[in-house]
């Protein structure tokens, strides 16, 4: 059996993580979220993968090559231009056999639910229901006696509580259907979507039977990857690869592969996974639902519980991270604070793509972009999101949407040794009058800091 994963978009609610990075190369319980999905839909018996890939293509092509390790077959095609998910789905025409699952590359679900799809008779297409649809992003299904009846329009009332879950049982009139279809009118552009062709099928006699889905995952937010390490952890087999002084006490499920060491003192309570190569302790508490990728440094009195802490970020002394995304090469200077929960207890709020956005948790720390700096002594309130790249200052006080840096590039004086460190920039820099994140009163878009 043959599946078509749509992989090419950058995925925009999910920045800053997604600014080195393509949305389904984020991880998740230490992997990649496209090789769960690969993993599970192979274990449904589909060997065979065209994935279209676009934004940031090579990170991916990269990582699976042709599928060998994985025992499958991966071959793929490119979207220059993201224009839909039907858009997509044309891309790999040439590649189709005449029956295919499609995926959506952000989503998991069960080997056991994706069989059952696959073994649909005819065409199919996998719903999950939620209790409050939302009819400006999700495409709300109205079924009739297990089939599909109708697709509703974006922005219209539910007509019911199930939601299309991005995996389809589809043939090849999928792709006369897309082609039939006008596209719709997107910003500038012309979209055109997969439902528009399912659709198009409804409308020329097809039937198309409806599953309904026992377990799904949509990784649409930065905070989900959180709430898939709970599903997706303890770790599988990986067992304990790398080196564990004396002294240092593991607990539950944890993985340590190899090269890495645990060093004296440390005491880590799974489901944990930690990466190649890294450097842990001593005298550090890890514990919860955590992700360490490789090469990350954590630093003496370190402690962190339920976060993902991305490749080559170094963690210095006596820092706490909690409930935390941490991107790639972040670097968090020496007694840095990221906290997670407000005083009175309610829900935090956070940024998506830079805007003001619930989480509906009460649990949630900062989420860093690549290659953040923070100084020694930093506060990070619950709910920050830090852009990629930004230099912070020993002492800064950091909430809300904090934009990295954007200073003049200064000519270097000859003899002078300076280099422009964006930190020191930063200081002759004017700061920003801004409400504070988590105050009740009505807050300004953007972010702030301040310095003891």
């Amino acid at each position: 059996m043959q599946a078509i994963v749509l992989a090419a978009g950058e995925g925009e609610r999910m920045r800053p993580l997604t600014s080195s990075r393509p949305k389904v190369m984020l991880p998740i319980g230490g992997k990649p979220l496209l090789e769960h999905l690969l993993g599970r839909a192979k274990e449904a018996g589909i060997d065979r993968f065209v994935v279209v890939v676009g934004h940031q293509k090579e990170k991916v092509m990269d990582h699976f090559g042709d599928g060998s390790d994985l025992e499958v077959k991966i071959e793929y095609v490119v979207q220059e231009e993201r224009l839909g998910t039907g858009h997509a789905l044309e891309m790999a025409e040439k590649l189709a056999e005449d029956r295919f699952l499609v995926l959506n590359g952000d989503l998991l679900c069960d080997a056991a639910n994706l069989k059952e799809i696959i073994e649909s008779e005819g065409l199919a297409v996998a719903a999950v229901r939620v209790q409050e649809p939302d009819p400006d992003t999700d495409w709300i299904l109205e079924v009739e006696e297990g089939y599909l009846k109708s697709v509703a329009d974006k922005g219209r009332s539910p007509p019911s509580h199930q939601i299309c879950a991005g995996i389809c049982l589809l043939d090849k009139k999928i792709f006369e259907a897309l082609r039939m279809v006008s596209a719709s009118e997107g910003e500038g552009k012309q979209e055109r979507d997969l439902t528009t062709g399912l659709k198009s099928l409804l409308a020329d006699g097809e039937r198309i039977r409806v599953t309904e889905l026992e377990s799904w995952i949509e990784i649409v937010l930065p905070w989900d990857i959180l709430k898939a390490n709970e599903t997706l952890m303890p770790p599988d087999t990986r067992g304990i690869l790398g080196e564990v002084e004396g002294g240092a006490t593991l607990s539950g499920e944890v993985a340590v592969s190899k090269d890495a060491v645990i060093r004296s003192g440390s005491y880590v309570a799974g489901p944990v996974v930690i990466g190649e190569g890294c450097d842990i302790g001593p005298n550090c508490l890890i514990k919860g639902h955590t992700s360490i990728g490789d090469n990350v440094r954590v630093g003496n009195g370190v402690v962190i519980e339920n976060s993902t802490i991305m490749e080559g970020t170094e963690i210095s002394h006596l820092c706490y991270l909690g409930d935390s995304l941490i991107g790639p090469g972040c670097s968090l200077g020496v007694g840095t604070i990221v906290a997670n929960r407000r005083h009175d207890g309610s829900t935090i709020q956070s940024y998506v793509n830079g805007t003001k956005a619930e989480t509906g948790r009460r649990k949630l720390g900062a989420i860093l972009g690549e290659g953040v700096k923070t100084g020694v002594g930093t506060i990070v309130y619950p709910g920050t999101v830090i852009e990629a790249g930004r230099w912070g200052r020993p002492g800064e006080v950091l909430w809300g949407f904090v934009e990295a840096e954007k200073s003049e590039p200064e000519e270097a004086k000859e003899g002078d040794g300076d280099e422009g460190d964006p930190s020191e920039k930063a200081d002759a820099e004017k700061k920003k009058e801004i409400k504070n994140a988590i105050d009740e009163t009505p807050a300004s878009e953007g972010g702030g800091s301040e310095t003891a």
